[in-house]
């Protein structure tokens, strides 16, 4: 489980470190910095398992995440870390020395420092591998540092160069970890929508962060996984409706929710947005392959109100098998959440930069992050 989430200078978190515990509830005022929270995840994330630069490159670059605001004095550097009761990870970047004539890629960060170390706490003694520069080193089976043959260049991560798990299988087992993480943001449920069309009768038991293999995921959780949670949740949240997986002789498969007064099921192209968004996030919650990491941002879009109880049911019944991060504004689902025992994280900005309410440094998680 990840007990400490730590970023230094990305957008307004200009200094957040926050413990985790099974079930979390990050909230805030609009623009407090929920969603620059929720993208901070999935760039860890990915710099996690894909390498540094691919991925920062896919939110605009360094110029573009970093901290907006006044700046100490010093280095520029953007810093993200985890720790959690196994492995935990950090990664320093900052800005690539000036040249005159410009060499390679000078708007692309340089990779300062990454580390990987045992347990929570960075320690020496805890300190399992880790890079400075184009240098590498890992202790080996006897707890010896050993310099790695091969170096990095300064826009390749320790992640991204990863080849063999049997040399740095402490490497592996962070990159596995954060590989478990799964993230939902967005669902289409407009009449375009790929959702809205039959899906394959096939064995999904991972809803695409997309939502469009929805009728598969639904139809693995009847036939392999919860059906009881499936329906309760959907009859608890629609008043008794009724939800019907139709599989065609083509290998397609249709879905129907018959409704108590409506005289026939209804099909996918006639289902509201919201009823929609909930049997895509029920498909999502209800996973027969829980991740080790589920990150929901504001699902309670297109919800009424009153759909919050079953919505924080399912939720709730997730964090009982996987660790839940929810990123929210709805009164309603937060309510029903602090009911499960749920850890709220709320933000509050000042002056552009991010802070978590009421966190004083007494209050901090322990976090030290690596040298440069």
């Amino acid at each position: 489980m990840i007990t400490t989430v730590a970023v230094e200078n990305y957008r307004s978190l200009k200094d957040v470190a926050t413990t985790l515990g099974p079930l979390n509830v990050v909230t805030g005022a609009n623009g407090s910095g929920k969603t620059s929270f929720y993208r901070a995840l999935r760039l860890l994330a990915g710099f996690t398992r894909d390498g540094a630069i691919s991925t920062l490159a896919r939110e605009g670059g360094m110029r573009s995440a970093l901290h907006a605001g006044p700046r100490d004095k010093g280095p520029v550097t953007l810093r993200m870390g985890f720790a959690s009761d196994d492995y935990s990870y950090a990664i320093d970047l900052g800005l690539p020395q000036p040249s005159n004539p410009p060499v390679g890629f000078p708007r692309d960060p340089e990779i300062k420092t990454e580390a990987v170390w045992a347990g929570e706490v960075l320690r020496a003694g805890s300190l399992l591998a880790d890079r400075r520069g184009p240098r590498v080193r890992a202790r080996d089976a006897g707890g010896e540092w050993q310099t790695a043959k091969w170096t990095l260049g300064i826009h390749e991560s320790l992640m991204s160069a990863l080849a063999d798990p049997t040399e740095t299988p402490e490497l592996f087992a962070v990159r596995e970890q954060a590989s478990r993480w799964r993230f939902y943001d967005h669902f289409r449920t407009d009449v375009d929508a790929p959702v809205r069309r039959p899906g394959l009768a096939t064995y999904t038991p991972v809803l695409a962060a997309s939502g469009d293999d929805l009728a598969g995921a639904l139809l693995t959780i009847e036939r392999l996984g919860d059906p009881v949670a499936l329906h309760t949740a959907i009859g608890d949240a629609f008043e008794g409706s009724r939800l019907t997986l139709v599989e065609d002789d083509d290998g397609t498969c249709r879905i129907r929710l018959a409704q108590p007064g409506v005289l026939r099921p209804l099909t996918a192209p006639e289902l509201s947005d919201g009823t929609l968004r909930f049997l895509l996030l029920a498909a999502a919650l209800l996973s027969s392959r829980p991740p080790g990491l589920l990150v929901l941002n504001e699902p309670e879009s297109s919800l009424r109100p009153s759909l919050m109880p079953a919505l924080g049911a399912l939720i709730a019944g997730a964090a009982e098998r996987s660790q839940v991060v929810v990123v929210t504004h709805s009164p309603d689902l937060i309510r029903s959440l602090k009911a499960a025992d749920a850890r709220l994280i709320e933000l509050v900005k000042s002056g552009g930069v991010t802070t978590i309410a009421d966190q004083g440094l007494l209050d901090a998680p322990r976090w030290q992050w690596p040298a440069r």
